[in-house]
């Protein structure tokens, strides 16, 4: 027990600071509205993996009537989208408000979709080769662990099924709040490392981890998925953003 919290289940702990975070108006939180909506159904649409560059089309391949499982990927953004550009969408999340803005822009807007509460660590609720595209928006920071979900993105995507995948690539946490000094080493565990977590206000942050690039890209291939394309990204906001630094990769691979 550290800040009141239960680190032992931080998943749990994370599920509620990000509900939290919805009820103050979190960017990731707040729903498509209409008229995106509307521009989806007419085929004009884009969505991010990542703060702010569109992923390409093209990674998507034909949509209609595919199979598409939105990890982590709740809140109403993407999956709404989706969903209106032809896709058959199930949409996994551990976050309860997340899962309920899913439901509220299905309803409004007249698509059906699936919703399950879960823990993505944890094995997917899901038979094998389920999917033809896993999309998972950038989420990994939250687990401390990953490998696991790697292998059962594979598991769950049928063959030549894609995953697209924005990932944190863990520079942020080396940072002061303002980022302008490196005050911390990797790997930020504050599991690990207690002094992190009596340093950490996790009502207001949760409780996140690093994953370098060499591991997060590692698992996927581990996982006997074939990388296809990436790109970098930044922020979106904050020194480290205005100084053009990329702290975030998107990338595309595949079920072979």
């Amino acid at each position: 027990m550290a800040n009141g919290f239960d680190n032992t289940n931080y998943q749990a702990v994370n599920a509620h600071v990000i509900d939290q975070w919805i009820a103050d108006g979190w960017q990731w939180g707040i729903p498509v509205d209409h008229e995106v909506c509307a521009r989806a159904a007419a085929g004009d649409w884009s969505i991010l993996l990542t703060p702010t560059k569109p992923v390409p089309r093209e990674w998507f391949g034909e949509l209609a009537g595919t199979q598409v499982l939105g990890l982590a990927s709740g809140g109403g953004q993407q999956m709404p989208i989706l969903s209106l550009a032809g896709a058959h969408c199930t949409v996994l999340d551990y976050s309860s408000e997340q899962i309920e803005s899913e439901r509220v822009v299905a309803e409004r807007e007249g698509y059906d979709i699936t919703l399950v509460q879960a823990d993505m660590s944890q094995p997917l609720p899901f038979a094998d080769a389920s999917f033809d595209l896993v999309f998972n928006p950038v989420s990994l920071c939250y687990v401390r662990e990953i490998d696991g979900i790697w292998a059962e993105v594979a598991r769950v995507l049928k063959p030549g099924g894609a995953l697209l995948a924005g990932l944190d690539l863990g520079l942020n946490y080396i940072f002061d709040d303002d980022e302008r000094e490196v005050v911390r080493g990797l790997p930020y565990d504050p599991i690990a490392h207690p002094e992190l977590m009596e340093g950490l206000d996790v009502a207001e942050w949760g409780i996140q981890f690093s994953h370098t690039v060499g591991e997060l890209l590692h698992g996927i291939l581990a996982a006997g998925l074939v990388l296809d394309d990436a790109f970098d990204d930044i922020n979106g906001e904050g020194r480290l953003s205005e100084l053009g630094i990329p702290t975030m990769l998107a990338l595309k691979a595949h079920k072979a």
